[in-house]
């Protein structure tokens, strides 16, 4: 195509298929005369499915890989964190590395809400206290302290800031209850889209990934 003469940068035909361009957008790229626009950083949302496990290659299972749009499949994107294999929900990729050390990390303390639904006894007003002052898990563990809001007998929305291995499944049996259904619905600042359905990501907007940096006090390009 540039042998043809079909890439242009500002407005000039070019040549040189060795030529460099800047990727903070300074110059306008064009093909055939259709803009190009150039990222260094991509991050995306997507609306994790049931059965996909959160890795990017596994020789057992079907992973989230299969689901990446194939115009990012050469982005180096990976997954923030995880979800389990039956659990749905907010799953964010990216593919800046300290972006994404930091949004795990406990020490950025980055909320994340789930919405839980559990079999065993039911939600009480007093649980919300015990989940506030730390969990005791089976193994002797302590997690941190949680935010519980009760919405049914059976359902809440649980934040917390650590990332355990099935830490909400633990903690749900901690106190006697089985979790049956687990979604996340938010990261920080960042809210699932509602218009996604499971399977389906999208770009984050520049608004939606300023929050993220800003929130591990991060700069944006």
């Amino acid at each position: 195509m540039i042998r043809q003469g079909l890439v242009r940068i500002d407005g000039q035909v070019c040549r040189d298929a060795g030529q460099s361009v800047s990727e903070d957008g300074s110059s306008s790229i064009s093909l055939n005369e259709l803009p190009i626009l150039l990222k260094k950083q991509i991050h995306l949302m997507m609306n994790k499915p049931a059965g996909l496990i959160t890795a990017m290659d596994d020789p057992r299972h079907r992973t989230i890989a299969e689901l990446i749009p194939p115009r990012f499949k050469s982005a180096g994107l990976f997954p923030v964190g995880r979800l389990d294999i039956d659990a749905t929900g907010l799953l964010l990729l990216t593919n800046d590395g300290t972006l994404c050390h930091r949004l795990a990390s406990p020490r950025w303390e980055v909320w994340k809400t789930y919405a839980v639904t559990i079999q065993g006894k039911v939600f009480e007003q007093s649980d919300i206290l015990q989940f506030e002052a730390g969990l005791e898990l089976a193994d002797g563990l302590k997690c941190r302290p949680a935010q519980l809001t009760v919405q049914e007998p059976q359902k809440a929305l649980l934040t917390i800031h650590e990332g355990k291995f099935h830490q909400v499944k633990r903690m749900m049996l901690a106190t006697g209850r089985r979790v049956t259904s687990l979604r996340r619905i938010r990261i920080g600042p960042l809210l699932l889209d509602q218009k996604l359905a499971p399977g389906e990501c999208r770009e984050l907007t520049a608004a939606e990934a300023a929050e993220l940096y800003h929130l591990v006090e991060l700069a944006t390009d």
